[in-house]
């Protein structure tokens, strides 16, 4: 089993950049595939990014290709997601997210068995 916990969320002026942090206790996250979601008041969770670290890929939702990227480091057993750039429609909550399922599709919810709390974003135009 993990537990994830995100940090890093906070209110930035558009244009600007934020780092979330999501530390992994129990397993290495190397275990798992590793995703971003968030979830925009109002609105259904939606897939941001996610990494297979078996096959070294990374993946992203159209809308954050260029502007965000997922990175992990083992030393501290954390995901990152590095947002630059970032747009008023980027506010939401962040949840990072840890599926054990080898070959589950990443965008899908569904995917992941252990979740986050959460971190607000929110971005300011």
């Amino acid at each position: 089993q993990v537990q994830l916990a995100e940090s890093g969320g906070g209110l930035v002026q558009a244009g600007g950049s934020l780092r979330l942090s999501c530390a992994s206790s129990g397993r290495s996250f190397t275990s798992y595939n590793m995703g971003w979601f968030r979830q925009a008041t109002g609105k259904d969770r939606e897939f941001v990014a996610a990494a297979t670290w078996t096959a070294g890929s990374t993946y992203y939702v159209d809308s954050v290709k260029g502007r965000f990227t997922i990175s992990g480091d083992t030393a501290k057993n954390t995901v990152y997601l590095q947002m630059n750039s970032l747009k008023p429609e980027d506010t939401a909550v962040y949840y990072c997210a840890a599926g054990s399922r080898r070959g589950a599709p990443v965008r899908e919810t569904s995917s992941y068995n252990y979740w986050g709390q959460g971190t607000q974003v929110t971005v300011s135009s």
